[in-house]
């Protein structure tokens, strides 16, 4: 594969011919993430020259984010935009909020905003200018991270940018910043300077001007080495992969993992598998002592609970032996239903289906019908042979996770509990719909 990888174009043209053409069907959208700076200019004119000669019916657009941290960043979105015209490329500016005050910083909060933007974006394929010298300085940014094979292998040429949205892909990234500068040149192409690139109190431009110039004098092309080396730990990361897909058989089931078969791993295999699941489920891999002391707990915990963790907006939570990926997410405040086929609640929503002779009566739910949290003490009768029971022990024996219980909605009709997901209805002879009346089916679909 390093012979692969050392035999791609150099020529931004030809790299950008040769990266696109395979992925390139009839009617196939392609959108240019436009800074207006050096490389994405270089990835634009690169487009439009292949459009004139190869590829006519190119679906070409353009798509610049416009942060709004910097006092030229009017003047970068009007270039842009005059750039797209004169070569007849649909263009959309799109704004962002960045907190300035982001505990993960600046730069992050920036990404972040950037990335939502890309992700909304509506084409199939997004196209980011990122080089080969741009690879150098992230396999060294990830490394002084203390990056495992997945951090180092730095950025990949293709990849889904998230469970929606477009596929991203970097032709240039197998393209060195000289050839980009000497291309170019050659065109007489104009583009504008970030002044921020110059400033070395950020970490990647401190690399950039002060540490890899230096590497430079003892190792000849160090960019190019760097990467390459980037591209074996990516080869290093795909068979981790591999083996974390072998073993997640029996183990991983949707976003849950059994406690049981996953302890019986070895410890390097146990982290590789849970590091896999995290990924799987597009969540940001949290520092290596955290997840050194969430494997630690999950050895030691018992099959009935653990204390919750926190990731990326998740919770990781043991119930009855598994442990469960869960959203953290905010309660929902009560939902009068009047009739409505969904109610969104928590993430997810409660759909209402009209039936005949199944489900909670039309005739009876005319009353007050609302959707609540649990609050405690609520009892329910879904079985007619027997008494009211308490729904904390129905959801027990029901084997409800934790998390489900915390999240599920509750479905009230003029003060009486009716119906709660996974346990079922009120079986009183004034809310069931009778034979041949008019009824409500009721399901719940939490957050995916």
């Amino acid at each position: 594969m390093a012979a692969t990888r050392n035999s791609r174009p150099s020529d931004p043209l030809a790299a950008v011919a040769a990266a696109l053409a395979p992925r390139l069907i009839e009617g196939t959208r392609v959108c240019i993430a436009l800074s207006g700076g050096r490389d994405s200019v270089a990835l634009l004119h690169a487009l439009v020259d292949l459009r004139a000669t190869q590829w006519p019916t190119l679906r070409l657009s353009a798509l610049h984010v416009h942060h709004g941290l910097s006092p030229q960043a009017d003047a970068w979105a009007a270039f842009c935009a005059q750039l797209c015209l004169e070569h007849a490329i649909p263009f959309r500016c799109e704004r962002v909020t960045v907190a300035r005050d982001a505990p993960a910083g600046l730069e992050a909060a920036a990404r972040e905003a950037r990335y939502a933007a890309f992700v909304a974006c509506d084409t199939d394929w997004l196209l980011l200018a990122h080089h080969r010298d741009d690879q150098a300085e992230t396999l060294l940014l990830n490394l002084l991270r203390g990056a495992g094979a997945h951090g180092l292998s730095a950025m990949p040429e293709d990849r889904p940018l998230a469970t929606r949205g477009p596929r991203v892909l970097r032709p240039l990234l197998h393209t060195s910043r000289a050839a980009i500068d000497d291309w170019l040149a050659a065109r007489g192409a104009r583009w504008i300077e970030d002044e921020s690139n110059d400033e070395t109190v950020l970490r990647r431009n401190f690399l950039r001007h002060e540490v890899l110039p230096v590497i430079g004098r003892q190792v000849p092309d160090p960019h190019r080495m760097l990467a390459r080396a980037a591209g074996h730990l990516a080869e290093m990361a795909a068979l981790a992969d591999e083996v974390a897909v072998s073993d997640a058989d029996g183990v991983v089931d949707g976003r849950s993992l059994c406690l049981a078969a996953f302890g019986r791993l070895s410890p390097q295999r146990r982290s590789n598998l849970l590091r896999h699941f995290l990924r799987l489920h597009g969540l940001r891999m949290p520092d290596a002592r955290y997840l050194a002391e969430i494997l630690r707990q999950l050895r030691e915990a018992s099959l009935l609970a653990m204390p919750d963790f926190e990731i990326d907006g998740w919770r990781l939570q043991v119930t009855r032996g598994r442990l469960w990926l869960v959203p953290r997410s905010a309660a929902s405040a009560d939902r009068p239903w009047c009739g409505e086929p969904e109610l969104p609640w928590t993430g997810g929503y409660v759909r209402f289906t009209a039936t005949v002779g199944e489900g909670l009566s039309q005739r009876a739910l005319r009353g007050t019908a609302i959707l609540r949290h649990r609050q405690g003490g609520e009892t329910l009768r879904p079985d007619m042979k027997r008494p009211r029971r308490a729904l904390k022990k129905l959801l027990q024996e029901a084997g409800v996770p934790q998390w489900k219980r915390e999240a599920m909605p509750l479905f009230w009709c003029d003060g009486r509990l009716v119906w709660a997901p996974d346990i079922g209805y009120a079986c009183d002879e004034d809310v069931l719909a009778a034979a041949g009346e008019p009824g409500w089916l009721l399901s719940w679909q939490p957050s995916p």
